[in-house]
């Protein structure tokens, strides 16, 4: 097969060599590998699932969840979830995408089973034990003959938030998956000598793309970890003897906060390079990476419509530029100015990308589509500048999205939960400045007349149907909640008024 599609990727490594390891468990040749996803493609076809269809997968992070979207994206389109979601939120995510099978764990109480059940979504249990080859697993006997997908079928859905609507469908397609996974083996010159340590999550983009596709692209390796642990990243890394890991800044930060007190962990290991996307990394954190691993930091800039990666600062000889994002590494990169016309070198203006990696499209909504398209041209909604050099720097986000270490937040959704509470009138949520994760969440509040709520009970009432990383850590409570000149409630600027400083 010579097509653009993810199935092509899984042939290029070497069938002895391995391509999935956990820690305690045996590892999972590529040879392997290329018979589970086939085997799982059949299984699927067997119950008539096929090529553009989706299948929801929510599995803990580790080899399984790996294998699951591999052997998924490479004949249908896999919909990874975070498993931290609470029932209320599958139900919407689920409702939206409309899988027609809900992949668990055996024997898992996740709420997602609730969720797929109340909306008539069968859930396949995926059968597998700590003795098995890490990444194998079984759903059931019955097989069938498998249709191979074509560049233009999907082959993974994410949704990403809106700052004004509710979260926007992204399909991609197995040609983006195969251009973007080639554009990071490029970009970082991964090879079959490179392993990865994974402690990124496997339902976004950065991890599913950045670490477990590109690595396959390349006959490379990954170790798939339950997660990042801080506690435990020098004890896995030392175990696994990775060439590279790729995190976000909030996890770098907190590995070098570990590093210092372990210098003799640290002289065991030997990176290739770090690297970082995300977030923007801080130039301060990016040399103390440097230094302290003796490698190459490549910070890169990725968003879920790109099929991740945009750009990539290069490796040696080439230059890093802390503080920068990068040359482009993929799609081409231009910044248009508000009235349409291209920006000058050295002039700010919005972010946009054309390429293969690019989503041809959100799902079901023509207003984004409309103001996100122009001629061919992605508008990315950062603000940013292209150097002499060609080197990228963001200097702001057009969106109002809360980007909390890495971890985008929608404020309506957030609002939309609390406004349910009959002690509040009015919400708005918005990002305040965070010293480790950039942003952190804040909500300011105006409660009905004669009601009283304090700020840990909104926090439990809010935890019942978010995930952890979306409840406000702060709510401000108001008599009145600042307004713009065309009285809309406005977010961004919001904690700048309240006097809400970083170092929350």
């Amino acid at each position: 097969m010579s097509l653009n599609v993810v199935k092509t990727l899984l042939e290029s490594g070497n069938g002895s060599d391995v391509a999935l390891t956990a820690p305690g468990r045996p590892g999972m040749t590529f040879d392997d590998l290329r018979t589970h996803c086939a085997s799982l493609r059949r299984q699927l076809a067997a119950r008539d699932i096929g090529p553009g269809d989706r299948v929801a997968i929510v599995l803990p992070n580790g080899p399984e969840m790996a294998s699951a979207f591999l052997g998924v994206a490479s004949g249908l389109s896999a919909a990874p979830l975070n498993p931290s979601y609470k029932e209320q939120e599958y139900a919407f995510y689920l409702e939206d995408l409309k899988p027609k099978l809900l992949i668990m764990a055996a024997g898992s109480d996740n709420p997602a089973r609730a969720a797929a059940v109340g909306l008539g979504i069968p859930v396949a249990d995926a059968i597998f034990t700590d003795d098995m080859p890490a990444g194998a697993f079984k759903l059931w006997d019955g097989e069938a003959d498998s249709t191979d997908p074509s560049p233009t079928d999907e082959a993974l859905v994410l949704h990403t938030s809106g700052t004004t609507s509710r979260p926007k469908v992204v399909p991609l397609t197995q040609a983006n998956l195969y251009a973007s996974a080639g554009n990071i083996v490029d970009a970082i010159a991964l090879t079959p000598k490179d392993h990865c340590l994974n402690i990124m999550p496997l339902f976004h983009i950065h991890g599913l793309i950045a670490v477990v596709l590109a690595s396959m692209k390349a006959g490379a390796s990954v170790c798939c970890t339950p997660g990042f642990n801080a506690l435990k990243f020098l004890e896995l890394a030392t175990a696994a003897n990775p060439t590279w890991y790729s995190g976000v800044p909030t996890m770098h930060q907190a590995i070098l906060l570990r590093a210092k007190r372990n210098a003799d962990a640290i002289a065991k290991l030997h990176f290739r390079f770090v690297r970082s996307s995300s977030a923007s990394l801080p130039p301060a954190v990016f040399h103390e990476l440097s230094k302290t691993f003796g490698c190459p930091v490549i910070e890169a800039y990725g968003m879920t419509e790109a099929t991740h990666q945009m750009a990539s600062n290069p490796l040696p000889p080439k230059v890093q530029k802390p503080g920068c994002v990068g040359l482009p590494a993929g799609p081409e990169i231009k910044i248009f100015l508000p009235d349409g016309s291209e920006a000058s070198t050295g002039s700010v203006g919005e972010v946009c990308i054309r390429g293969d990696n690019v989503t041809p499209g959100y799902e079901n909504n023509p207003k984004a589509n409309a103001e996100s398209f122009t001629d061919g041209w992605f508008h990315t909604g950062d603000q940013g500048v292209l150097d002499e050099d060609g080197y990228l720097k963001i200097t702001g986000r057009l969106k109002e999205i809360i980007n909390r270490g890495g971890e985008k937040v929608s404020p309506l959704e957030v609002d939309d939960v609390l406004m349910d509470h009959p002690a509040i009138q009015q919400v708005v949520t918005f990002a305040v400045p965070h010293k480790m994760l950039g942003e952190d969440v804040a909500a300011a509040v105006v409660l009905e007349e004669g009601a009283d709520v304090t700020e840990k009970e909104l926090q439990t009432y809010a935890g019942e149907k978010l995930a952890p990383f979306k409840v406000p850590k702060t709510f401000i409570f108001l008599d009145e909640i600042p307004k713009g000149d065309t009285g809309k409630m406005q977010r961004i600027g919001l904690a700048e008024k309240l006097g809400l400083g970083g170092d929350q």
